[in-house]
């Protein structure tokens, strides 16, 4: 963080002493390594982090939120009143937030909810609006929301049983060591099962200048997914692939969207799907990356590639995969048709399944059936 942020963080605890609370230097730092971790800019989470590492006692909340209003936020205890009377006025309308009790249970308090000063009004994002029509603003509202998707990967059953008391099969090891403790006594059916274990998810994005209105919330979406699996596998084409797999391991999604959009160098420029689903195959599939996995395959099918290399290479993926999934913007979930390009006619009777990226509920739809796909 800038120094003068942490002078503000670190004057803050001082002015929390000088109101009688046992603010110590250590609580002090540890503030400041909870504001690094999150957004300095955003006063909700300064906050949140203060009251979590600088408030000790339930009776000194209120001394900290009459400080930090007056010192951090700089706004007059009417202005604060001014907006708590309208309680029927839309949060977005009066442009601030509301943060909730720490603890809802307790109702035996009525007082209104601290507001944290005047910020930005909430925007509000249509799911099915495209993408490539979003605004700006609207567009950075949508990949907030796609990065708190929840994401599950498919499974698959192994050769290795589990105890399971639903299971299909009775498990007589241990039903014999059972019966040693019973003195003769007809011991309980066990039961054991196949045991499970997540599918490898590969994902191949198309970054080309046709996918510009939707590569880079699909790449959210595929930061999304390696954060919420382990074995998630991420490559970026359009004339060339490049693995941009250990890019995504990063805690802060902007440091890693940063990290794969310097490390990818044809960005916005022709497509060559072909060939790059050949040098996946040649560089990575055969080495067993793709082997049993499922493939998700993000491309609006426009190629300037030959469609020969095409047929040749998802023939040669559909024989070592499990199911290829083509996630195409240009498709719509209400009308089965396969958008008609030359692309998507040549690898049509090799993908399993063909879906739609064009908006947010279509993300999140398909990411809510991902684990019973196949």
């Amino acid at each position: 963080m800038p120094d003068g942020i942490v002078e503000r963080l670190a004057a803050l605890g001082g002015a929390l002493r000088e109101a009688g609370l046992p603010v110590g230097t250590d609580d002090v730092l540890a503030f400041c390594a909870a504001v690094a971790e999150l957004n300095p800019a955003d006063s909700e989470d300064v906050y949140w982090c203060g009251r979590a590492t600088l408030v000790n006692r339930r009776d000194h909340i209120p001394v900290y939120d009459e400080v930090f209003r007056q010192f951090f936020l700089e706004m007059p205890a009417g202005a604060e009143r001014k907006h708590t009377k309208d309680r029927h006025a839309p949060q977005g309308s009066t442009g601030t937030i509301n943060v909730p009790d720490a603890e809802p249970g307790d109702r035996e308090s009525e007082e209104p909810p601290l507001i944290l000063g005047l910020q930005a009004s909430s925007l509000e994002v249509e799911r099915t609006k495209r993408f490539s029509v979003c605004s700006e603003d609207e567009l950075a509202a949508v990949r907030r929301m796609i990065a708190r998707i929840r994401l599950q990967p498919p499974t698959r059953r192994t050769r290795r049983y589990c105890p399971d008391p639903g299971g299909p099969q009775l498990d007589i090891r241990r039903m014999a060591r059972a019966a040693m403790h019973v003195n003769g006594e007809a011991p309980n059916l066990l039961r054991m099962g196949r045991k499970e274990k997540p599918r490898p998810l590969v994902l191949l994005l198309d970054i080309s200048g046709s996918m510009a209105d939707y590569s880079r919330n699909l790449l959210q979406f595929a930061y999304s997914m390696n954060r919420a699996a382990q074995k998630v596998e991420v490559f970026c084409f359009g004339t060339r692939l490049t693995r941009i797999t250990p890019l995504l391991n990063r805690r802060n999604p902007d440091s890693a969207m940063r990290l794969a959009s310097e490390r990818v160098v044809d960005w916005d420029g022709g497509t060559r799907i072909g060939d790059s689903i050949e040098s996946f195959i040649k560089d990575w599939g055969r080495r067993g990356l793709s082997r049993g996995a499922t493939v998700i395959i993000c491309s609006d099918g426009l190629d300037r590639g030959s469609p020969a290399t095409l047929a040749e290479a998802i023939e040669k993926l559909e024989r070592l995969s499990h199911r290829i999934i083509w996630m195409n913007p240009m498709h719509t979930d209400q009308h089965k048709s396969v958008p008609p390009t030359l692309a998507m006619a040549v690898v049509g009777p090799h993908i399993d399944e063909i879906s739609s990226g064009r908006d947010l509920a279509t993300l999140e739809a398909f990411a809510a059936r991902l684990p019973d796909i196949g």
